[in-house]
């Protein structure tokens, strides 16, 4: 609920400092709808409240788990409503399907650094040179076929 206020809360440049972020992203969040707007002083600053901190916290760690911010602000709206166990609404569904994606794109770039690997194994300089010889560990097969 925002409104003028006495209340002697955190400037967002505080914030910001605690969390690890710049003001824009905070300020980006609001109207995201990620944290709410904070109530203001009588002169007009922003003060957010000291759990806004842990909001924050909780955002950038879902982030660096995978999730866009579209995922998160569901999250946090689910996180709002609680569910009946086994319903499987909540982040447990969430991040099992995360975890499948996540350990399909660990596969993609074992494959993509093998083939690097051959690649610098035999030697291979320049590119169009290497696509012409048989044997390519380049698989343009697998795109359609070698260059012509």
């Amino acid at each position: 609920m925002t409104g003028v206020s006495t209340y002697q809360g955190l400037r967002p440049a505080e914030v910001a400092a605690a969390v690890g972020i710049n003001p824009q992203t905070l300020r980006y969040y609001e109207r995201r709808g990620l944290i709410e707007e904070p109530d203001r002083s009588l002169g007009g600053h922003r003060l957010y409240p000291d759990e806004v901190i842990m909001m924050l916290r909780v955002i950038k760690t879902t982030q660096r788990l995978g999730f866009s911010l579209d995922e998160i602000a569901d999250l946090l709206e689910l996180a709002g409503h609680r569910h009946p166990a086994g319903e499987g609404a909540g982040f447990r569904r969430r991040a099992e399907a995360k975890l499948s994606d996540v350990e399909a794109r660990i596969a993609e770039l074992q494959v993509i650094a093998e083939t690097l690997r051959n690649a610098i194994a035999a030697g291979c300089d320049d590119l169009l040179e290497c696509v012409s010889i048989p044997g390519c560990p380049i698989p343009f097969a697998e795109a359609g076929g070698r260059p012509t």
